[in-house]
């Protein structure tokens, strides 16, 4: 992003607090966050985190304790009235008596664009639920009209909470498949989810967050390095004798032993697999990066330690 690039989202020292001064709750405490145009982000952290706080604040649902923030260069809730910014939250928003096809067309007139209805239905795959009534849809269908009803006034900052809730692992594919072709022409994407791999699949960029404060934010594939433990794993010949010596490599952080099949966790892969290929004669060798789930880990546990 240059520096002339006004964000699509700049927060800055965002605090939230609820209850009362006698008994304060902090959900969300003193996070600096700036999103780039065109980017997709992926905001991750455990139950009560703060992300769906921070999420609201950045819609104009609740207000901030403290601190600023600014969506696409304005207040949350002038983006949101000028159809700038669209949001799929995880429940709610969905008049159940009325079918698929009547909800995009009464929300497509509320926006003004009624020519815009048809085209986005094809898109998020509900043509054929047009006739059927919203208390009928599964609550992965329901959550793809949310997202269809977030995509009629053509936002520029898409906002997803837990996006996926619910739905199948094939529905789950085929939104996110979806989902590329809407960001593909440069529309911002930040979405909070629990499923670790879509943030590993979907998001160059991810941010992590627990107890309210920003633990890490960055590539998603930097992240995963953070924790720097490759596994090594080998079949031994029937010998197994020379084992015990892996654990006296410098960066080997454990040895496990399960039949003739060894795994080897720590930062010196390429000298642990020198050591089995070349000294103890192993075979069928493999070597495992570390994942956004084992940072995610580590990380969240540093945090409450």
């Amino acid at each position: 992003m240059s520096t002339t690039e006004v964000p699509a989202l700049h927060l800055r020292g965002l605090r939230k607090v609820f209850g009362t001064a006698a008994d304060p709750v902090v959900a969300v405490d003193g996070i600096d966050l700036d999103v780039g145009a065109g980017e997709i982000v992926a905001f991750l952290g455990p139950n009560g985190a703060g992300k769906t706080t921070t999420l609201d604040m950045v819609l104009g649902l609740t207000r901030p304790t403290a601190g600023t923030v600014q969506v696409l260069g304005g207040t949350p809730r002038a983006a949101v009235d000028a159809g700038r910014v669209a949001a799929v939250l995880q429940a709610g928003g969905l008049l159940r008596d009325l079918t698929v096809g009547e909800t995009v067309t009464v929300i497509a007139a509320l926006h003004h664009v009624q020519h815009r209805a048809g085209e986005v239905m094809e898109r998020t795959g509900l043509t054929p639920l047009a006739r059927r009534k919203v208390r009928a849809c599964s609550g992965g269908e329901q959550q793809r009209l949310r997202f269809a009803l977030a995509l009629l006034p053509d936002p520029q900052l898409l906002v997803l909470d837990e996006p996926t809730a619910g739905m199948d692992v094939a529905a789950r594919h085929e939104f996110w498949a979806t989902m590329r072709e809407e960001v593909a022409g440069g529309r911002t994407v930040l979405f909070a989810t629990h499923y670790l791999e879509e943030a590993q699949a979907f998001a160059p960029r991810t941010v992590l967050i627990a107890r309210g404060r920003l633990l890490a934010d960055g590539p998603t594939e930097q992240l995963r390095t953070l924790v720097g433990t490759r596994a090594v794993s080998a079949t031994l010949p029937d010998d197994t004798e020379g084992v015990d010596a892996l654990g006296s490599i410098p960066g080997v952080d454990g040895v496990r032993l399960a039949g003739r099949r060894v795994t080897v966790s720590g930062t010196a892969s390429d000298e642990v697999a020198r050591v089995l290929l070349v000294e103890l004669g192993a075979h069928d060798l493999e070597i495992t990066s570390p994942t956004l789930e084992s940072a995610f880990l580590a990380l969240t546990a540093e945090d409450q330690g």
